[in-house]
């Protein structure tokens, strides 16, 4: 059989906009990570999976792909301790379906300038891993990708694909920085004031930051609406036998990292 691996690319695009259900005082507003349920509609796109077509039926992309383990981080030099910049937009929807009584005013705070690194497990068993691998190292896509909305095109550069061998580690013996976001199941403290089952890191220097959001994981398949989890993002180290799970050290040739795959 052949040996599993980590295929991993950048997302980049000059605005993003990941709907969240709620809004704020009229101002929609957008998640600030790129989260999986969006990731899998990128990704279906590039494949030439179906989308949305029936109220009540799941989209094909999300079908064939909602069991694929993926890592998200945002790209290195794009954010600020996690953060993106964010502008307010308004603009004026005048179609006759979306407001049957004048021009709808809509006011968004969209991302700019974002980027993100993702790492996909390609299962060599599975038809749609196999093209993926073979899309994201060619650089083709069936459907145009984009952030959250159309205007908000997104690609990838196939030079900086790359392909990772991955094995899973458990960090019982030394100190680590995950590379990705990763699943916050746990209070985060310090040394100085150890709980148990906490995340523990090192002391915080000026350049150390810790970033908290709530995300979407998957589809509550009788709501239709989103299921959440808590993640972080952080530079810290974390202790040997932090209670993370999920962690794959991954290699190549020039460099290694570790990811949270979930």
């Amino acid at each position: 059989m052949e040996k599993t691996k980590v295929i991993s690319f950048t997302l980049e695009g000059d605005f993003g906009f990941l709907r969240k259900p709620e809004t704020n005082e009229g101002v929609q507003l957008s998640f600030n990570m790129l989260h999986k349920p969006a990731l899998l509609g990128i990704l279906g796109a590039i494949l030439g999976l179906g989308g949305y077509r029936e109220k009540g039926e799941w989209p094909e992309y999300y079908q064939q792909l909602q069991g694929t383990k993926v890592g998200i981080a945002p790209q290195v030099n794009k954010h600020e301790r996690g953060n993106f910049p964010k502008t307010i937009l308004t603009y004026t929807n005048g179609v006759g379906y979306a407001n049957a009584d004048g021009n709808l005013i809509i006011t968004e705070s969209t991302l700019v300038d974002i980027g993100y690194r993702i790492y996909i497990l390609i299962d060599p068993e599975n038809e749609w891993h196999v093209k993926l691998e073979e899309y994201l190292q060619e650089g083709e896509a069936v459907f145009l990708p984009y952030l959250g909305k159309n205007e908000c095109f997104t690609w990838w550069e196939k030079e900086q694909v790359e392909v990772f061998d991955v094995a899973p580690h458990d960090f019982k013996d030394e100190s680590f920085v995950i590379d990705t976001i990763f699943f916050k199941d746990q209070a985060v403290s310090s040394e100085r004031a150890q709980n148990s089952g906490s995340l523990i890191f090192d002391d915080l220097g000026s350049d150390n930051f810790l970033y908290f959001e709530r995300l979407p994981i998957g589809f509550d398949e009788k709501l239709f609406q989103y299921e959440y989890s808590d993640f972080a993002f952080s530079n810290c180290k974390w202790q040997a036998e932090a209670p993370i799970q999920q962690l794959y050290m991954l290699s190549d040739d020039s460099n290694s990292c570790i990811v949270q795959l979930f």
